[in-house]
């Protein structure tokens, strides 16, 4: 699903960066930018159904709530500190022509680490309320995942609109709702209302996949996820065409929650679509090519990035036709299906004691 993620999210860059002219215009470019609205949400469901899986190993062997949310904390606090890190190295490459206010953008690494942070604190609290043994905390812990999922997706329309925290300095409130310094909230960036539901909705499918009984029944799991996920899409359309609406001002595409709640449906059945292709398909049939990307995400995100946006970029930015762009989208997905290659196929350490190999018996 990572390596999915990540291809999605090349056809994405790639199409947006180096197309031009009428292609700007074409229905390739609109379908292009709405399957482009899957990588985000994808990454932050998967962080959750990553941070469950890491979770449930500290519960099953009884690490204390105030440990687990130290642990879980810090993971978090690492991968915000990489997005921070990330728009620092953007900011220095595109010295001369980037505002200073680009330091402060909220990215996707920036909120897959804050999510990360606010269900360490979730968890932590719940279990310091659920009485053990694990069996009985696994379903205070996936209550309240659903819970703040579903709050945060609630909340999202008034905190875009009526309710905005103007107050705070916008670095802060930029967080909240993706206001940047552009004084109305952006939908191009990644707020916590409304994108830290998706991990809060892993989270939820984590705890439920990483039960006893659904880890021996791992099928049947997923293929019940496949038809809550159509159970979903159907709730969310049979939503989104009621005649009254509850919110002042109705963005579907953008704050609905009935667009949340569909996601979440296709996400659930990409998983079960997935693990299908993975068990049955020819996912685990030799080499997979998705499966070695989603080893390395975060690498191929942070430099695919220079070579579709950057001053490194493939092709002249917004002056192709959709030939050209694919051939470049194509040239991208080889350059860093060989550079996850590199990052796990290749003994770094031994390389290095090969190059060096008087270092080690040098004395201190």
């Amino acid at each position: 699903m990572r390596g999915l993620a990540c291809l999605l999210m090349f056809q994405t860059h790639c199409y947006d960066s180096w197309l031009g002219g009428d292609a700007r215009k074409s229905t390739f470019l609109m379908y292009s930018q709405l399957v482009g609205t899957l990588p985000a949400p994808l990454f932050l469901f998967l962080a959750g159904i990553s941070f469950a899986l890491v979770t449930d190993k500290l519960v099953r062997k009884n690490v204390s709530a105030g440990e687990i949310t130290r642990i879980m904390l810090r993971r978090g606090a690492e991968i915000f500190a990489f997005g921070l890190l990330f728009r620092l190295q953007e900011y220095l490459v595109s010295w001369g022509w980037a505002p200073w206010t680009d330091l402060f953008r909220v990215d996707v690494l920036n909120i897959i680490g804050l999510s990360m942070m606010l269900m360490a604190l979730v968890c932590g609290v719940t279990l310091q309320f659920a009485s053990p043994p694990h069996r009985r905390q696994r379903p205070a812990l996936f209550a309240a995942a659903v819970l703040c999922g579903a709050l945060i997706a609630l909340l999202t329309p008034l905190l875009w609109a009526r309710w905005r925290p103007s107050a705070l300095p916008w670095p802060i409130e930029s967080y909240i709702n993706g206001v940047h310094n552009l004084g109305a909230p952006q939908p191009w960036l990644f707020p916590a209302f409304p994108w830290a539901a998706f991990a809060f909705a892993g989270l939820a499918a984590g705890f439920v996949l990483f039960s006893n009984w659904r880890r021996e029944h791992a099928s049947q799991t997923l293929a019940l996820f496949g038809i809550a996920g159509i159970g979903l899409i159907a709730a969310a359309r049979w939503f989104d065409h009621l005649p009254t609406q509850i919110y002042p001002v109705y963005d579907y595409w953008h704050t609905s929650p009935n667009f949340f709640l569909m996601r979440v449906g296709l996400l659930l059945m990409i998983a079960f679509l997935s693990y299908a292709w993975c068990r049955w398909g020819f996912g685990a049939r030799g080499f997979s090519p998705l499966i070695q990307l989603g080893q390395t995400s975060l690498l191929v995100y942070w430099v695919h990035i220079e070579f579709v946006y950057g001053r490194v970029s493939l092709l002249p930015k917004r002056s192709n036709d959709i030939r050209t762009a694919s051939l470049g989208l194509f040239a991208i997905f080889l350059m860093m299906l060989g550079l996850s290659l590199l990052r796990t196929r290749v003994d770094w350490k031994a390389v290095l004691h090969r190059l060096h190999p008087n270092r080690s018996s040098e004395p201190a």
